[in-house]
């Protein structure tokens, strides 16, 4: 266990309290601000972009977004350190707040390329990996992961997991309360079949008092949030900030002390709609078919779950025919849709 005392690069935003988790194919740059029409201090966590469609492919699709998404983390996937911080200077030449590093992901295709959870066997490697990214930028680099591999369950193996990583002076852990199964059990069996330890997370932080330690796994309710804020530094929500965004319209006020009234949710869309035709105007004509409405609307479905008419309200935003006009304005057209059944 680290001694070192660690200390946070100083940031203009506030704490990471509460954070959206990087999800692949969902937390891209429209969902992010989406969410940020909801809550205006919670933290948003790109979906993972590897180093190889960095150093290879087309930076500007990879790492371009909206300045409204402040403060926003962007997440590195890859094992090889020279890699990892040339990738991690380009996230802060493009503003990211942030680099995480997933070692985490149990996929079969992010293992082929020896990262994500795998990593957690390679200490010595991750702290590599660490320590190169911190070389190379001024803000911070984190570390996202599990408890534990198949079925090493050990409070030891994650602990000096952390330990090791920390001496990199790396303060900064979020840690999904679950082990990474990592034969046998698809990315989302990972998410719902092993077992949250929730008591291991609180433990780490008793362990190391000095570190931020961030909860994430099977958070769905406030009341949830407020149980781990009282033993750890904060929480990431990832499927239940997308499929119940509005679940987020009460954080600036309950956790950050921002006593500015949350948006309703017509104000939600309605903030939207403008967003929506610059990025058609800008994106709609690429080779390829560019940028489709759908891109942008997939991610509101969830935004009326439990209210009446919700159900409409997704019916209408999933259209094809609807979705083929390419009119952002199809939003209000979905919203008077459920007022008229309510």
């Amino acid at each position: 266990m680290s001694s070192q005392k660690n200390v946070a690069k100083s940031s203009k935003y506030k704490p990471r309290k509460i954070c959206t988790a990087p999800m692949l194919d969902w937390s891209d740059r429209h969902c992010r601000l989406f969410h940020r029409q909801i809550t205006r201090h919670t933290w948003l966590y790109t979906e993972m972009v590897t180093t190889g469609a960095l150093i290879h492919g087309d930076v500007h699709r990879h790492l371009d977004f909206n300045e409204e998404e402040h403060p926003v983390a962007l997440q590195l996937g890859g094992s090889e350190p020279l890699d990892l911080a040339h990738c991690a200077k380009l996230g802060e030449k493009w503003g990211y707040d942030e680099i995480n590093l997933n070692c985490g992901c149990p996929s079969e295709r992010v293992q082929k390329g020896a990262f994500g959870a795998c990593l957690m066997r390679e200490t010595p490697l991750v702290s590599d990996c660490v320590k190169a990214m911190q070389d190379a930028v001024s803000i911070d680099v984190t570390v996202k992961h599990r408890i534990g591999i198949d079925h090493i369950d050990s409070y030891d193996f994650v602990r000096d997991f952390i330990g090791d990583i920390a001496r990199t002076g790396c303060r900064i852990f979020i840690v999904h309360a679950r082990n990474a199964i990592l034969k046998g059990l698809s990315p989302k069996e990972n998410r719902e079949i092993p077992p949250l330890h929730y008591d291991v997370v609180y433990r780490l932080k008793r362990d190391f008092p000095d570190l931020e330690i961030i909860l994430n796994g099977g958070i769905a309710s406030e009341a949830e949030i407020d149980e781990h804020l009282r033993h750890v530094d904060g929480v990431m929500i990832g499927r239940a900030a997308y499929h119940n965004p509005y679940l987020m319209a009460n954080f600036d006020s309950r956790y950050y002390g921002d006593n500015v009234a949350p948006r309703e949710r017509k104000a939600v869309l309605e903030a939207m709609i403008p967003y929506m035709e610059r990025q058609l105007s800008l994106y709609g004509k690429e080779a390829g078919g560019g940028l489709k409405l759908h891109g942008m609307t997939r991610h509101m479905l969830g935004l009326m779950a439990g209210e009446p008419g919700a159900r409409r309200f997704r019916q209408i935003l999933s259209d094809p025919n609807r979705l083929a006009t390419g009119d952002p304005r199809l939003l209000m057209e979905a919203l008077s849709a459920m007022a008229q059944l309510s």
